[in-house]
């Protein structure tokens, strides 16, 4: 048995690209940035930025929600690619092929395109749900927890 699964969780560094194929389905194209959890020889937290590919409703929610600078987490499943540019040069692109996208924190003023409550979670042709902010007993920004104490138990 085989397993290609990513799960990331990252800040959107721009606003999503959407298209709709010749047939019809909508597909956008977005990167985010990924810090790595370890330091460099020059003591400095380093940053991958990784390409993401969703389709259908989940790219058109996207689309209308995610705007630059979004907490996200994103779930699929990672796809290298060749295709010919148009110099006539082979390349490869590597990205992660999403049919999961949650959003981490609460809109930030202005970034929500389209009315309505913000969707927390969307999931390809599966649907979505609809809240208006992070999950209950989640702080807006995991990240920014500063109270933390390994000393502390546990309970």
């Amino acid at each position: 048995m085989f397993l290609n699964r990513v799960i990331l969780i990252g800040r959107s560094t721009r606003e999503p690209e959407l298209r709709f194929t010749g047939s019809g389905t909508a597909v956008a194209n977005f990167s985010i940035a990924v810090d790595r959890s370890f330091l460099n020889a020059r003591g400095e937290r380093e940053t991958d930025f990784i390409r993401i590919v969703v389709w259908r409703k989940l790219a058109e929610t996207c689309a209308n929600y995610m705007g630059k600078g979004r907490l996200i987490a994103v779930e699929g499943r990672l796809q290298v690619r060749t295709y010919q540019a148009a110099d006539g040069q082979n390349r490869t692109a590597t990205e992660v092929v999403a049919d999961t996208v949650r959003f981490l924190d609460r809109s930030r003023e202005g970034t929500a395109k389209a009315p309505g409550p913000q969707p927390q979670e969307s999931q390809g042709s599966q649907g979505s749900q609809e809240t208006t902010g992070p999950e209950p007993g989640f702080p807006e920004d995991p990240f920014g927890v500063d109270d933390f104490n390994p000393e502390d138990p546990p309970f």
